[in-house]
């Protein structure tokens, strides 16, 4: 799925946006790219994974709730 001229990871459902990354650690621009999807798609939920480390690291964000 397209967000501007931004594609997103992954559409689940047409309800859930999957943005997945692989850095050391989550920073704020990471949240704040799923916000902006969230926003502009008009969808709810955003799961940010992160594979960088050994553990998986998962945020749920929610837009509207």
């Amino acid at each position: 799925m397209n967000v501007g001229d931004y594609t997103v990871d992954f559409l689940v459902e047409n309800a859930v946006l999957v943005e997945l990354k692989a850095v050391k650690a989550l920073d704020a621009i990471h949240t704040a790219q799923c916000m902006n999807y969230l926003k502009a798609t008009g969808l709810s939920l955003c799961l940010l994974l992160n594979f960088g480390n050994p553990r998986l690291d998962i945020r749920r964000l929610v837009n509207g709730l």
